[in-house]
C-alpha cells in the first residue's frame, strides 16, 4: 500500500494534439487543473459552450475537494482522521461516500487475499516518519505496528456505519482515494450532460469519458520505465492506473520506499511499474497497487479471474508480462 507522493507524469494524453478545433456544438474544449489531494488534478471536456464546460469542471473540481475533506489522512478534521480516532470497539457512523469506498477496499482487500489492505496506516506510518528523517524503524516496531494490520478487523454494519475490531487499527486510503475522488468527479460532469472528457489524477489515475470529435477513443500512453517499448490503450469509457515504487529511499539506493507490503511490514522492493485497465478509477487505482505487490506472476492469475481488467508490467529493462482480461495493450515500440 502507498502513502501519498507527488507522482511523476506516468500517463499522457494528447487532446491538444488530436482535432480541439472543430466547430460543432459539442466541439467546445476547455481545460483546467487544479492542486488537490497532494497532486495535480486536470480535466480537459468537451461540450456546447466554453460556459457550460467551464462552469462543469469547476464543480467537478469542487467534488474532489469534498472527497479530500472526507478521505485524506494529512487534515486532523477529516472524516477519516475523525474515524481512526473514534471507531474502535464502537460503531460509528460515516457518510455515504466514506462507507463505499472503504466497503470497495475491503473487497479488494478480499479479492487479493490481503495483499491490498486499507487497514496498512499504522505501517505507512511508521515508515513515513523513518523517510522524513527519523531513524529506520526496529524489528520490533515493525512487528507492533504490522500486528495492527488486517482488514478483516473492519466491521461494516450496512448502510452507513462501522466498527474497528482492533484497539490500534487505522485506515489509510492512499491507495484508492483518487481513484473514488476521480470517479466522483466523472459521474458529477456525466449529470452536467458532459459526455466527452480526460480526467487526470497526478498521473497515477486517469479515466476517459466518451471520445474526442472524430476519433472512437482517447490514446493514452502507458508507463515505461524502458523508453523502449511504448505501450498504449485506446480508452473509452474507463480508467487507467499507474503505480510504482519511488527511488531512492532510506533503505538503500536500490530500496525505494513509499508502498509498503503488508504482509513483511516494510516498502517493496520490485523492478516494475504497472498500469492497470479498469471500468472506474477506483478499480484501477487499488489494483495497480494490488498487481505492483503481488508482482507479474501472481498479478495476472488474479487479472486472468477478473472481468474487464488489463494489465501490463514493465521494467527499466523492458521486461514486460501483459494479462488481458479486458481492453488491448498495444505497443507502439520495440518488443
Amino acid at each position: 500500500m502507498r502513502f501519498d507522493k507527488q507522482w511523476p507524469v506516468a500517463l499522457l494524453f494528447v487532446f491538444f494534439s488530436i482535432g480541439v478545433s472543430g466547430r460543432g456544438s459539442d466541439n467546445r474544449l476547455v481545460y483546467k487543473k487544479k492542486y488537490v489531494m497532494g497532486t495535480v488534478f486536470e480535466i480537459a471536456a468537451y461540450g456546447e459552450s466554453r460556459e457550460q464546460v467551464s462552469a462543469a469542471i469547476d464543480k467537478a473540481f469542487q467534488e474532489i475537494v469534498r472527497m479530500d475533506d472526507l478521505m485524506s489522512n494529512y487534515k486532523a478534521e477529516s472524516a477519516l482522521s475523525h474515524l481512526n480516532r473514534s471507531a474502535h470497539f464502537h460503531a460509528e457512523s460515516i457518510s455515504p461516500d466514506l462507507y463505499r469506498v472503504i466497503e470497495r477496499g475491503v473487497q479488494l482487500s478480499k479479492l487479493s487475499d490481503g495483499k491490498f489492505d486499507i487497514t496498512v496506516a499504522p505501517l505507512v506510518n511508521l515508515w513515513k516518519a523513518a523517510l522524513a528523517g527519523d531513524s529506520v524503524p526496529s524489528p520490533a516496531r515493525q512487528q507492533q505496528a504490522q500486528a495492527c494490520v488486517g482488514y478483516d478487523k473492519i466491521e461494516l454494519i450496512p448502510p452507513d456505519h462501522i466498527m474497528f475490531r482492533s484497539s490500534c487499527l487505522q485506515l489509510d486510503l492512499g491507495a484508492i482515494g483518487k481513484g473514488y475522488a476521480i470517479d466522483r468527479a466523472a459521474e458529477l460532469l456525466h449529470s452536467l450532460r458532459i459526455e466527452n472528457a480526460f480526467l487526470n489524477a497526478g498521473g497515477s489515475t486517469i479515466i476517459a469519458m466518451g471520445s474526442p470529435p472524430k476519433q472512437t477513443a482517447w490514446r493514452v500512453r502507458l508507463r515505461d520505465p524502458s523508453h523502449t517499448i511504448d505501450p498504449y490503450v485506446m480508452l473509452k469509457n474507463g480508467s487507467v492506473s499507474t503505480s510504482e515504487q519511488t527511488t531512492p529511499s532510506i533503505l538503500g539506493h536500490d530500496s525505494p520506499g513509499h508502498i509498503i507490503d503488508p504482509s513483511t511490514g516494510k516498502p517493496l522492493e520490485t523492478q516494475f511499474a504497472v498500469s492497470v485497465i479498469a471500468p472506474t478509477g477506483t478499480m484501477s487505482d487499488g489494483l495497480s497497487t494490488t498487481l505492483l505487490l503481488l508482482g507479474p506472476q501472481q498479478g495476472k492469475a488474479l487479472v486472468d479471474r477478473t472481468p474487464d481488467v488489463s494489465a501490463i508490467w514493465l521494467s527499466a529493462k523492458a521486461q514486460v508480462t501483459t494479462a488481458t482480461n479486458g481492453p488491448q495493450i498495444l505497443f507502439g515500440g520495440k518488443l
